[in-house]
């Protein structure tokens, strides 16, 4: 009888021994489910996600994006600039044209106006494929500028429109020489390159100008009437020189030439005075 207990007992453990194993899988699986997958996923996948991913998507595709808003606002603001500067020196060309008094001013005044328009009309029509507003009107300082400038007149217009037309034109080669390499908008970038001659150009004209001025080598347009007198082209005695009216100079004449003298006369010798001897 006691043996058969014992043979039953041990049945019913061999018989429990897969229960308590998968219960103890079951919880192995949960716990590792629980404590692995779900720590797994809060710490790792989740982790990652919130930490690696995520932190990826925070700084490394914001900061490219950045970057590339960056290039743009730099392109924008150089074409925004470009537009302002290209105004100013049409509205101060034309305003040479008015108010110089030097003929390469006003020459070089026109050729602000020409130049500028054209480069004005190729940058508005790329602005409008980049969506970028370019302004209508001057801004607060090239409108002062103009204001200041529209003040003087004759020689002091001349001097003082040179010398601004020198330093915008300084400032205008260095910008588009920079936007022309490093650019980052190759539409605009292109522009620029394009445009840069031009503009080189006309800084070593303005440089000339003002270095003329400087020197007082450039003379005032006036009005002075050029004398129409020919010189004489003869040669040889009494011929003489025109002075403007064509008439020829006489010669002088001949003086006539003195008589000779008439030699004096011999003077009369002294007479022999006649006295007696008187001896003693």
């Amino acid at each position: 009888m006691r043996k058969m207990m014992i043979y039953g007992t041990a049945l019913l453990t061999f018989a429990a021994a897969p229960v308590f194993a998968q219960a103890g899988s079951t919880a192995g699986q949960s716990g590792a489910t629980t404590t692995g997958q779900s720590g797994t996923t809060t710490a790792g996948q989740s982790g990652t996600t919130t930490t690696g991913q995520a932190g990826s998507a925070q700084t490394s595709r914001p900061g490219g994006s950045g970057d590339a808003m960056k290039a743009s606002s730099a392109d924008h603001m150089f074409v925004m600039e470009a537009a302002q500067g290209g105004m100013a020196e049409v509205a101060l060309g034309r305003l040479a044209g008015e108010k110089a008094s030097n003929d390469r001013v006003k020459q070089f005044g026109q050729r602000m106006v020409t130049d500028h328009s054209k480069a004005n009309d190729e940058l508005k029509a790329l602005a409008q494929t980049k969506s970028i507003s370019i302004p209508a009107d001057l801004d607060a300082k090239h409108k002062a500028t103009q204001d200041r400038l529209s003040k003087l007149s004759g020689a002091e217009f001349d001097r003082a429109y040179i010398r601004e037309m020198v330093a915008d034109h300084q400032k205008d080669v260095n910008d588009f020489r920079k936007e022309s390499q490093s650019g980052k908008d190759s539409e605009v970038k292109a522009w620029a390159a394009k445009t840069l001659p031009t503009l080189e150009e006309h800084y070593k004209m303005v440089q000339d100008i003002d270095s003329s001025l400087r020197s007082g080598s450039v003379g005032t347009s006036g009005s002075g009437t050029t004398g129409t007198g020919s010189t004489g082209a003869g040669t040889g005695t009494g011929s003489g020189t025109g002075t403007g009216s064509g008439t020829t100079a006489r010669p002088g004449t001949t003086g006539t030439p003195g008589t000779t003298g008439t030699p004096g006369t011999s003077g009369t010798p002294g007479s022999t005075g006649s006295g007696t001897n008187n001896p003693r």
